[in-house]
């Protein structure tokens, strides 16, 4: 099953340069996406299952054996993040052809967004996939180029501008993450966090601490954790919906992994459990606070996105099986749900014009089936029960709970204020924008959405149910990948030989 492994990464790039080639043809261009795209969602099933039953795939690049040659490695949190990412930006591929994005209009011509969506697909799933801080750095650097491009289609005024802003921060974070990793080179004489795992514990405590807080920060710029994430609500809102869904949900989740594995593997123990703990309760409050003083829906999800990063941060301080379990739950239900928010988002703007809660209303009579595709994520967002939203924030509360001591005490009320301010932030959407009397932003709004859209919509919105539904195994695949990050053991014998210091 190693052979399956780079095959997350391969197959959309060998879809990029395809789709270049047919960039006269959009039919072909549409169906070599699609079928990259759900290629590698059923190789992501199966390396799912095999992590799972026989422990980390690991496949050596070009045979060089590690910690020589770069290693790519699918342990049960790789798989996983793969598996989910797949899923969700095979929907929005379907979304935003529905959409017509890629095709015409004021976005870009289907030559340049069909390339550049499979490079920021085939860089997400190498960041997840990556045994090396080098490699996992090159995932980042794909994704971002890829990202620059998407986040300014168009060639608007704000667009360019505020994609600006994006394009600086990330190239700032970039450039501390290279600084990182040379140091870390520096300091150990390698780069692969198997073999990093040891040889970190002998560095001097001063040395080590330096080193991760270094990769912490530029892992926090690219999670957008408070106080690094200003940028994130004034970039988002103004790419088109699907580009702005597929970076709400997956690029801040590859930062949030990369500070999951980093913070398990090469620096367990806790060390800046305080820091880390201060950060996400901060992280949550601040940001949904921001969400409920907003008038516009795209720019409240935003501070949303920010504000439950907050929940990620705190299951990694705690640092406990039940911590870390609770956090990579909370992951996987996060990048479903705030995607398809945000493609609800923009099934708002096609059928009222605006996203402006002052210009909209009447939607629940005008559009019932947009009514519920907002509801059931929102209400899912906020923790309400029996959906997965509530589960993983319940567990992350026990953990806080089971943790004692005041600062986890203070994190869990954190928490519960910003589940409480979700539900209002999105009761008032829902009382505004649905309940209210009609008031639609444009005076000829279409008849009826595409199916397309709203297929790929409800395809998210069922997904965040199954997860609600499938809670329990899915809880058992979490609890088992947060304890092998605990333990380290598993990954480092899968990746170095035995007789490798």
């Amino acid at each position: 099953m190693s052979a399956l492994v780079p095959l997350p990464v391969v197959v959309p790039l060998l879809g990029a340069a395809l789709t270049l080639l047919l960039s006269g043809r959009p039919q072909l261009q549409r169906s070599v996406s699609v079928l990259c795209l759900g290629s590698v969602l059923v190789v992501a099933a199966v390396l799912l299952v095999q992590s799972y039953r026989f422990g980390p795939v690991v496949v050596r690049v070009g045979g060089w054996p590690a910690p020589v040659g770069i290693v790519l490695v699918a342990d049960q949190l790789a798989a996983l993040m793969v598996l989910v990412s797949s899923a969700v930006t095979l929907c929005v591929l379907l979304y935003s052809i529905g959409q017509g994005r890629a095709e015409t209009g004021e976005t870009a011509p289907v030559s340049i967004f069909h390339p550049t969506y499979l490079v920021l697909t085939a860089g997400v799933t190498n960041a997840f996939l990556a045994g090396d801080l080098f490699n996992l750095f090159v995932g980042f650097e794909i994704l971002l180029a890829a990202s620059f491009v998407l986040i300014t289609l168009g060639g608007t005024e704000v667009r360019l501008r505020t994609g600006s802003t994006y394009v600086v921060v990330s190239i700032l974070s970039s450039l501390l993450f290279l600084s990182a990793v040379g140091l870390v080179y520096a300091a150990t004489g390698t780069l692969n966090m198997a073999q990093l795992a040891g040889r970190l514990d002998a560095l001097p405590s001063d040395v080590r601490l330096t080193l991760q807080l270094t990769l912490l920060l530029a892992f926090g710029i690219k999670a957008a954790v408070f106080p690094l994430s200003a940028w994130l609500p004034d970039s988002y809102p103004t790419a088109p919906a699907p580009v702005t869904a597929v970076f709400a949900g997956l690029l801040t989740k590859v930062g949030v992994y990369a500070i999951i594995r980093t913070e398990t593997l090469l620096f367990p123990g806790g060390h800046v459990a305080t820091l880390l703990m201060v950060v996400a309760g901060l992280t949550m409050v601040v940001g949904i606070l921001g969400a409920v003083a907003q008038s516009d829906l795209k720019r409240l999800l935003s501070f949303t996105l920010v504000s439950h990063i907050g929940y990620m941060i705190f299951g990694v301080a705690l640092s406990s099986v039940a911590g870390l379990s609770g956090a990579i739950f909370y992951v996987v239900h996060h990048i479903t749900i705030q995607t398809t928010l945000f493609l609800v988002a923009g099934l708002v703007e096609e059928r009222a014009g605006s996203t402006d809660l002052r210009r909209v209303g009447g939607l629940a009579r005008i559009a019932p089936m947009l009514g519920v595709l907002f509801f059931v994520p929102a209400m899912n967002l906020a923790g309400i029960p029996p959906f997965s939203g509530f589960l993983g924030k319940l567990g992350l509360l026990q953990a806080g709970v089971a943790a004692g001591g005041v600062l986890p005490a203070v994190l869990v009320a954190a928490g519960t204020l910003t589940s409480l301010l979700t539900l209002y932030a999105a009761s008032r959407v829902w009382n505004i924008a649905f309940w209210r009397a009609p008031r639609l932003a444009t005076a000829t709004p279409p008849a009826r959405l595409p199916g397309l859209m709203v297929g790929a919509t409800t395809a998210l919105v069922a997904l965040g149910v199954l997860f609600t539904l499938l809670a329990g195994p899915l809880f058992q695949v979490t609890a088992d990948a947060a304890t092998d990050l605990r333990e380290r053991t598993p990954y480092v014998r899968a990746v170095l030989p035995r007789d490798v210091p």
